[in-house]
Parts: C-alpha cells; structure tokens; sequence
C-alpha cells in the first residue's frame, strides 16, 4: 500500500513537472524528482507521446511556450481541476471555444444547481461510461471521491440510489437512440414517487449526460491519451524498442510504419494527390455556390433530397466495425450494455422526421434549459455558436476561404443521421461536400466513438492541418448534442404540456 501511495505521488509530481502552466511549480517538481531519483527511487515516465495518440507532440502546444491568452486558460483550468487535463491541451488549438467549454464545464459541474455536486460526477460517469470511455470515468471518479461521494457506489449503477438507477434507461437512449425518447419516459422518472426527479433536477442531469456522450466523442475522435498520473498513463518501465504501448495497439495504432498508409493500407497518398483534394473541394464549394445563386430546388425536391441522404447515412458504417466489449470497469457504471446505436430506419422501425421548424434550440430548448436551470441555456447558446462560426478563413493552405458552406454541410449531416431536418436546407450539397471516408469517421466518431481508430482519423482531409481536424471534431460534439437535447427537450415539453 505504502509503495503504491507513492507510485501516485511520484506519478502527480510528474504530471507537476510537465503540465503546471506556472513555472514555479514545474521547477519544484522537478527538483523533487531530482532528489528522490538520487535516493535510488525509481521515477514513472509518461507512457505516450503527448496529449493525443493522433497528433505528434510536436506540434501540439507545448506548456510554458503558450501565449498570454492560453496561459490564462491554462490557469483556469488548472485552478477549476486542480490539473491541465488532455482534452483541454488539444481543445486549445481554438482558444476562443476552450474559453466557453470550461465556462460551461465549471457551471456544470461546481456552481450552485438543482443537483448536489456527487451527484453531477456519477451523472458524468454513467454517460462516459455508455461509450466506455475510461479516460472520461476516471476523471469523475477522482472528481466524485473529491467531493466526498460514496465509494459504494463506484463498485456498480446498483449500489448507487434508486433516483440515479432510475437515469440508467434515459443515458442509454440519450447516447444511442435519441429518437425513441418520449414524454412517457419522462413522466415515469418525475412521478417515482419517492424517487421521483424535479423538473430543474431532470434538465441538469439531461445536460450533464449530453455533455459527456459528447465529450466522449471528442475523446475518442482526436486520440485523447490518458493523463499521466492516471491508470495507463504512465509507466516504470524503460522505453521498448518499438517505442509505442499497448494502448496504441487497442486504438488501431500498430507503430510508425502505420502513420503514412493510406486508409486501405496501401501505397501512401502522395502530398500531389492530397493538395488536388482541397482543390477539388474549393472548388466544388465554388460551383455549389453558383447553383444556388442561379436556382432554389423546391420544396418537394428538398424533402426528397433529405430523405435520401437519411437512408445513405445508414449505408455508411465503419470498415472495422467488429464488436467490442466494455470491460468490467467501465460496464458495472450502467445496465443493458448490449444496448448500443442502431440506425433508426433499421429492423421494421419507422421514426417520423424532427422538424426544426416545428422544435428549435434558438426557439424552444434554449428558452426551456434557461427558465429551469438559470444561465446554462446562455452557456450552451455561446458554446453551439462558437463550434458553429468558428472560422480563420483557412482551408489546408488556402487563405481568405469561405468555409460556412462546408461548416453547415457537416453540422446538417449529424443532424440529418439523428432524423432531424431543416426545410431550407439543399441536403444535395453534403454529398457534394463530405466524401466516404469522411462520412465514415463522422459518424463513427459522433454515433460510436469508441470504434475511432488513428486509420479513420489520418483517413480524411489528408492535406489540412490537425487544429483543423480538431475543429472538425468541435463541430461533431457540439452537433450531436444539440441533437440529443433537442430529442430530450421535446419530450420533457410534451410532459408539461
């Protein structure tokens, strides 16, 4: 036990030594690592490479060389999780949308709300958990043991309270079929009698579970590595010849040769081919455009449009889509864990389309969210907005480029696979715009993210910078859950009315 509590000692002064965004701290760090590596104690090295198995270190931002406004955000998120996580040294490609995130993740889960702080953990742990995503559950698991919630409850979903177990059928449905959520399900979670939710307490925990279903996506889709002073992020060993772990192998990763194949394996792309693909989609953006100046489809043909990019949607599946178990420490935090994403038009089932001008977030789900649970309609509004407008006017090497078509193309295609449509939207331009292999990791990383390889990932818009990735990845996470608070909403304002 002894040798244990210091293997996390040792393993927290590590993560000091690189990740603290004040220099002061870092240089202790170190020096108390230097005196107990000259005692003879063996000190743990990180076990990846940098923040992300999917992007070199390199060119990542290196803590200390960050710029004033990242160094603040660094600070703050420091200050808020007591550590500068993965996900944050990834998001920060785009400082302006960090900045809302961690606004909205310290509302969440710290500031006064309907739900006790316990509570808002195991809810994070529940949702990441339907995704087994262990990087996400071991950081509400600290966060949960930190404000003094019950270890009991971490050994499995039935040894938390029933009101938490009563949650476990609205994750499973909010993560993998939107769609099926009616009033009626939320009606038996406010009328439990003894166990029954309020009305503000249903919101919080709604959009706790869509956060995490989407940070899971994020996690997933950008390679997140576990943090250095968590399970799997860190080592005694010395580096193997090989230089890559097993955590690599598990994620599609099979060493350096792997890093230039092309999606078949086959001989790499050349960069030739690469720079005629941001060609080609300029300039297919371009004629789109044109289109729409010259002529508007109908509104018949628009319905056509959407209906069938629906049902290619459904056609569009990973290539290694072999199933994988959750293991037992991630399984025992939710029930059912067959129950996974199937396509809504699948087995028989017919879902009626969501009509966005029948239920918006602008009209409906924001005013909702914001009358129940002040201020957080606000946050989220901020947050879909920035993932949503998001622009430097760049496109791999081009300048001064109008991306909005392209932005609005991938938002709609996630909406479109959750059944949600806009009338005065051309579906025809997505197939114009997002090509198989990046249909594929768009929906692997939005509807099954823990099938998200470092293939599927190095597969798509081969020429473009990895901050551009990463947006992309804000795009999807944001998309996807304003599509599920749209499906919850909904139903919760179908109960009250």
């Amino acid at each position: 036990a002894a040798r244990d509590g210091l293997s996390e000692v040792l393993a927290r002064l590590l993560m000091l030594s690189k990740r603290c965004p004040f220099p002061d701290v870092r240089e202790k760090s170190e020096a108390i690592l230097s005196e107990v590596q000259e005692l003879g104690i063996r000190i743990p090295r990180p076990l990846g490479h940098g923040p992300s198995r999917f992007i070199p270190e390199k060119e990542t931002i290196q803590v200390g060389s960050e710029d004033a406004m990242m160094h603040t955000l660094f600070a703050d998120s420091f200050a808020t999780l007591g550590r500068l996580d993965n996900v944050t040294l990834v998001m920060v490609f785009h400082p302006q949308y960090l900045e809302s995130f961690l606004k909205t993740q310290h509302y969440l889960l710290q500031m006064d709300g309907p739900l006790p702080l316990h509570y808002r953990h195991y809810i994070g742990i529940m949702a990441a958990a339907r995704h087994q995503c262990s990087y996400l559950v071991n950081l509400h698991v600290n966060g949960f043991l930190h404000v003094g919630g019950d270890p009991k409850w971490l050994n499995g979903l039935e040894n938390a309270p029933q009101k938490l177990q009563n949650l476990g059928e609205l994750n499973k449905m909010l993560a993998h079929r939107p769609w099926l959520i009616t009033k009626e399900h939320i009606e038996q979670l406010l009328k439990t009698e003894e166990n029954s939710w309020s009305l503000a307490e249903l919101i919080h925990a709604v959009v706790l579970l869509t956060q995490y279903h989407s940070l899971a996506s994020f996690t997933f889709g950008c390679g997140i590595s576990p943090e250095i002073d968590c399970e799997g992020g860190h080592t005694f060993r010395p580096p193997s010849v090989s230089n890559y772990c097993i955590c690599d192998i598990t994620n599609g990763y099979h060493g350096v040769d792997e890093i230039h194949a092309s999606p078949t394996g086959s001989i790499p792309v050349s960069s030739t081919e690469s720079v005629c693909e941001v060609e080609a989609l300029m300039e297919k953006m371009k004629q789109l455009q044109e289109c729409r100046d010259e002529e508007e489809a109908s509104q018949e043909e628009m319905a056509t449009r959407f209906e069938r990019e629906k049902r290619e949607s459904m056609f569009v599946c990973s290539s290694e889509d072999e199933e994988s178990a959750p293991t037992r420490d991630v399984s025992r935090h939710f029930e059912d864990t067959s129950y996974g994403y199937k396509d809504f038009s699948r087995h028989g089932m017919h879902v009626p389309t969501f009509r966005v001008q029948d239920y918006s977030w602008e009209d409906h789900g924001y005013s909702l969210v914001n009358r129940l649970y002040p201020d957080v309609g606000q946050l989220l509004d901020e947050k879909f907005h920035i993932a949503y407008n998001l622009t430097y006017n760049t496109m791999a090497m081009h300048k001064d480029v109008d991306t909005s078509m392209l932005r609005r193309a991938i938002w709609n295609y996630i909406h479109c696979m959750f059944g949600i449509r806009y009338d005065d939207y051309d579906y025809g331009e997505i197939n114009q715009l997002l090509d198989r292999s990046f249909k594929v990791y768009i929906k692997t990383v939005v509807c099954t993210p823990e099938k998200t390889t470092k293939r599927m990932y190095d597969s798509f818009w081969r020429q473009f910078e990895h901050s551009e990735k990463v947006h992309v990845n804000l795009l999807l996470v944001e998309a996807r859950m304003q599509a599920e608070l749209l499906y919850a909403l909904r139903a919760i304002t179908r109960y009250m009315t």
